[in-house]
């Protein structure tokens, strides 16, 4: 198996019935020492023990493998009983009942499932007891099986437990790559667009401008695809969405100001903005701006070129619920079970941009906010996102 001692020691620790097995054996022949041993060519050892007879043997305690008979059962796999060592016919001279100084014995050996040898359950007393001829000796070979099985389970049990360890070491590992990466982006991005800036103010021609203003353009499209790697990260290392929280006396201007700056971007594009009552507010108001953006850009990429987008915000029964519509092919049911996953894509047929994080970013921030996000899709109706974030925190 590979293991070591110390390990089988801990596993035989770990399973519950090894205790309640030695306490019956004990009752029920009346020996008060009883012991689960790991028995392999060189050495004896204790992994669990009973001891009402002062023994003076603990768990983990050793033996000289030679001075034991379990040397003896390891070799011919057969449990060996003893009613009366003084007197028994084949031990009434051994040196091990007299270096122990017991009379009635009884031990049997523990195979794993593949067959393998693993030790023994083994039981003493000074006294003699009546054991050959009685139920005692299948009762503890019966024990020894229900043991081979739960070694296995439990096994089994810390290897996948030890694989699920090490694989969550690795995504934590990979996650804080690239975070670090992500955040080291940063400072080069930055100096790209502020040159672009200072370049710009200084060309010399319109085609010098253009190129320059293509420059600004994929700085900036850099530096949102930089934040939303680390937003991912974030999310993925468990410390979540970070959150600046305050009361905003009123949402409106914020959530105009990104329809404004991404209908800039889209002149062509036709956005309908209605927005109610949405004063007092408690929330991030820099990332309901960042989902709003998220949303409103899925939906004019995703969204029909004819068709308008409908964005609305509003108070409605103590919940704020702000809503991104838009026309154009409906999204598969088993595409929305999949939606606020990290690299989710609505489909292969059509461009792609981005690393498909945009509607999990959008999530992540409403759950960070104690809210959630909906999404209902049909032919007739089109497609709308809806973030309802209550005003008062759930009891």
């Amino acid at each position: 198996m590979g293991t070591t001692i110390a390990t089988d020691i801990a596993t035989i620790g770990r399973i519950n019935a090894v205790p309640a097995i030695l306490q019956v054996i004990c009752e029920t022949t009346g020996m008060r020492f009883a012991a689960v041993a790991r028995v392999t060519e060189s050495s004896w050892t204790a992994c669990a023990v009973l001891d009402n007879l002062g023994f003076g043997l603990g768990v983990g305690g050793e033996l000289d493998l030679t001075s034991t008979l379990c040397d003896e059962i390891r070799d011919n796999h057969r449990t060996i009983v003893i009613d009366k060592a003084s007197e028994d016919a084949l031990y009434h001279d051994h040196h091990t009942p007299r270096m122990y100084q017991f009379e009635s014995y009884i031990s049997v050996p523990v195979f794993r499932t593949d067959g393998s040898f693993f030790g023994t359950i083994c039981a003493l007393d000074p006294n003699p007891a009546k054991l050959k001829q009685s139920p005692i000796q299948a009762m503890m070979e019966s024990f020894a099986r229900v043991l081979a099985i739960q070694l296995e389970a439990e096994e089994k049990h810390q290897r996948t437990e030890a694989a699920l360890t090490q694989e969550r070491a690795i995504a934590e590992l990979r996650e804080q790559f690239i975070a670090v990466l992500g955040h080291d982006l940063r400072n080069p991005l930055f100096a790209i667009s502020a040159g672009a800036e200072l370049l710009l103010r200084k060309a010399p021609d319109d085609k010098s401008r253009g190129i320059i203003q293509h420059i600004l353009t994929a700085g900036r499209r850099a530096a949102q695809l930089v934040d939303d790697v680390l937003d991912f990260a974030r999310g993925r290392l468990g410390s979540g969405i970070t959150l600046n929280l305050q009361t905003v006396s009123d949402l409106s201007e914020t959530l105009t100001h990104v329809v404004s700056e991404i209908h800039g971007a889209h002149p062509s594009r036709r956005i309908h903005v209605r927005i109610g009552n949405v004063q007092g507010i408690s929330c991030d108001p820099e990332r309901i701006a960042q989902l709003l953006s998220n949303l409103v850009a899925n939906a004019i990429h995703h969204g029909a070129v004819e068709g308008s987008v409908e964005v609305s915000a509003d108070i409605q029964d103590g919940v704020f619920v702000l809503g991104v519509h838009n026309q154009g092919n409906p999204i598969e049911a088993a595409v929305q079970a999949q939606l606020f996953q990290p690299f989710s894509r609505r489909g292969i047929d059509s461009p792609q941009s981005g690393l498909g994080l945009g509607l999990y970013i959008a999530n992540q921030i409403a759950l960070a906010h104690g809210g959630h996000m909906e999404v209902l899709s049909s032919h007739d109706a089109g497609t709308l996102f809806t973030l309802r974030l209550p005003l008062q925190p759930a009891d």
